[in-house]
């Protein structure tokens, strides 16, 4: 009897499980890759408009299909190789063609830019950076530290708030 593998979550290794008769089970490879699995149902979420801009995270990934960060890696390998998605290091994978690439501390950078901020005011929390620019924690506190590096912020203290030391040029470079 053939233990159906859409029940189960395939691993990393991408083996399904055959029963054998005197009830042992012995792995045998998937017929068709996990992580190609994967990459076809993304593919076909994207040519149907149900995944326009932004992919779900890895870790997102992970969980929806029941499989582990490098079977993610490879999926999302297949569809850059195909030129089909892009990656942003530190923030998420994109549709090709859609959304903002640029670096994470260009982006805060202009928020100071466009909000009316003076200074003196007190910047967003860690927190509040990630939600508003969809990044990990890692990637915010590298930007933090480059606008610290430029005089933009001021070195924040622990219970403390970060504050505005400086306004960046008009002209972005």
């Amino acid at each position: 009897m053939l233990y159906n593998p859409s029940h189960a979550k395939l691993g990393n290794n991408q083996l399904a499980w055959v029963r054998l008769e005197s009830g042992g089970r012995v792995p045998q490879a998937s017929p068709r890759g996990t992580y190609l699995q994967i990459s076809e149902s993304l593919r076909q979420k994207i040519r149907a408009g149900e995944i326009e801009e932004q992919l779900p995270s890895k870790a997102e990934l992970r969980q929806a299909y029941g499989v582990g960060a490098s079977t993610i890696d490879r999926a999302l390998g297949v569809l850059k190789a195909e030129g089909l998605i892009e990656s942003v290091r530190g923030a998420a994978s994109y549709v090709a063609g859609t959304g903002d690439r640029r670096p994470l501390v260009e982006k805060m950078t202009d928020l100071l830019r466009r909000e009316g901020v003076k200074q003196g005011d007190v910047f967003l929390t860690e927190a509040e950076l990630c939600e508003k620019f969809d990044a990990s924690r890692t990637a915010v506190r590298s930007a933090i530290a480059k606008m610290e590096g430029q005089g933009l912020l001021s070195a924040s203290a622990p219970g403390k708030r970060r504050e505005v030391q400086n306004l960046p040029d008009d002209n972005p470079s």
